[in-house]
């Protein structure tokens, strides 16, 4: 099925993490993050099926900057499994940074799933946090609906919409990312490793859809 297949019951669209601190103006800002958010409310109109992401982590989360020593945000640290990349404090939970863009209204959205919230381990992934192991749940569920096909758009490209479309792709899902309704962050040239990476894993890059 490929992207400009028609949609049907089999697709779902998973939107991830368009949230306050991710637009311009929150705590760690994805350029033109907000730009997103019309295309995508677009798209969900056509989809029956809309799930959406939100980080959702607790204060002194073990991914913030704040919480180790000597590193400043964008540095590398060891967590206790493996390379972690640490950024300013972002999406603390029940803050305005954590809610959602208020121009994302999809009110036929059938779930949220929260990730990030174990104050020890990151969670880029809508389907893993970022020991690969621990499960979010999600793919039992699109499973259960009888979901074949995973449509991505959201924030940041380059990291949870990556970790989240290579997951979908390794679980057996189709999968297929929206370009206009992504942007990255574009750490040390990540968003064109990126793109290599999704096709590479026969992922399905779509401009539009």
């Amino acid at each position: 099925m490929g992207a400009g297949a028609a949609i049907d019951d089999r697709d779902v669209l998973l939107v991830v993490d368009v949230q306050n601190d991710f637009c311009p103006g929150g705590a760690l800002p994805v350029p033109d993050g907000d730009a997103v958010v019309a295309p995508i409310v677009r798209l969900a109109e056509t989809f029956r099926h809309v799930v959406l992401t939100q980080d959702w982590h607790p204060a002194g989360h073990h991914s913030f900057a704040s919480v180790h020593t000597g590193h400043k945000p964008f540095d590398q640290v060891t967590l206790s499994y493996g390379a972690q990349i640490v950024w300013p404090d972002h999406c603390v939970q029940e803050t305005e940074g954590a809610a959602f863009h208020r121009h994302l209204r999809i009110p036929h959205a059938a779930l949220v799933l929260r990730k990030g919230f174990r104050r020890e381990i990151d969670s880029y992934s809508a389907f893993f946090e970022n020991d690969r192991r621990t499960p979010t749940g999600l793919a039992g569920y699109f499973r259960e609906r009888g979901f074949g096909r995973v449509v991505m758009v959201g924030l940041a490209l380059d990291f949870c919409v990556r970790f989240s479309a290579e997951d979908a792709k390794t679980l057996g899902f189709e999968v297929t990312v929206v370009e206009e309704g992504c942007r990255g962050i574009d750490v040390d040239g990540s968003v064109a490793a990126t793109r290599r990476a999704l096709v590479d894993l026969g992922v399905t890059l779509a401009e539009t859809m």
